[in-house]
């Protein structure tokens, strides 16, 4: 049997419209790689800037950390323009 890899549970089932900007940092860094590979940046670096970007539970203890993965994007094309 193949090794399995753990999907996030936002990855599978969250809303694909887009008027929500967070995910799980889970996901945000399972997709790490991939976002580094396409904007020309090392994948330790991607981490750090998801880290960054991740935002606490609301009032201290409710909900999840998450990453805003809007102003992720808007941070990483300030900085890592890719030219499209």
């Amino acid at each position: 049997m193949p090794d399995s890899v753990l999907v996030p549970t936002d990855a599978v089932t969250a809303s694909g419209s887009g008027l929500d900007p967070h995910i799980s940092v889970q996901n945000a860094l399972l997709q790490a790689s991939r976002v580094a590979k396409a904007r020309g940046m090392d994948v330790g670096t991607a981490r750090d800037e998801i880290r960054k970007h991740t935002e606490g539970r609301t009032f201290g203890v409710l909900g999840e950390p998450r990453v805003n993965v809007l102003r992720l994007n808007m941070s990483l094309d300030r900085q890592y323009n890719t030219g499209k």
